[in-house]
């Protein structure tokens, strides 16, 4: 049975195209691409189910159209609508330096080397030129820079990246939440 610790999320199936079974696919990470890995994993009805890629061809930098083997009809590929599609973590390692995308990292804990644990990272925002880990920090979001220079360490096989924060950051972060 496949556990929620051992996929990530890379986007969703949006609907068919065309009557051949076709799944139009917007995704965050493109590793499907990257990696030896023949299957992409549907959350359906709670539970973690791969399937194999028969084909896939790229639409733009963040879609693609994807042939799911087993899946022939138009009516079969409605069953994937908004379906959340995953990626397994074990071939994520394959990938070259540098080829993982931060979407790889929500689920990931925060601690900070001087003030312990700081939260789960839910989402990570590239809207701007600095990229921001979003994480839920006792249900309030906490947002911290994703940069290299404060990246301490990152433990894969237990979710945890250690930050090493410029002092001040997260009192500021307290102080904007604080005005609001």
């Amino acid at each position: 049975m496949i556990k929620r610790e051992d996929v990530y999320k890379i986007g969703l199936f949006n609907k068919p195209h065309g009557i051949h079974g076709e799944l139009s696919f917007t995704f965050t990470d493109d590793i499907f691409d990257r990696v030896d890995c023949d299957y992409l994993i549907c959350r359906l009805d709670d539970i973690f189910v791969p399937f194999f890629i028969e084909e896939y061809r790229f639409r733009s930098d963040s879609t693609a159209l994807v042939k799911l083997e087993g899946v022939d009809t138009a009516e079969r590929a409605r069953m994937f609508t908004n379906v959340e599609v995953y990626f397994p973590v074990e071939h994520v390692e394959e990938a070259e330096p540098g080829e993982l995308s931060w979407s790889f990292f929500v689920g990931f804990r925060v601690e900070d080397v001087r003030h312990g644990a700081l939260g789960e990272v839910t989402d990570v925002d590239t809207s701007t030129v600095n990229t921001l880990f979003v994480v839920d920090r006792d249900g309030d979001e906490l947002l911290i820079p994703a940069q290299e220079e404060f990246i301490a360490g990152i433990d894969q096989k237990h979710k945890i990246i250690t930050v090493d924060l410029p002092e001040g950051l997260l009192s500021l972060d307290e102080c904007d939440d604080e005005e609001s």
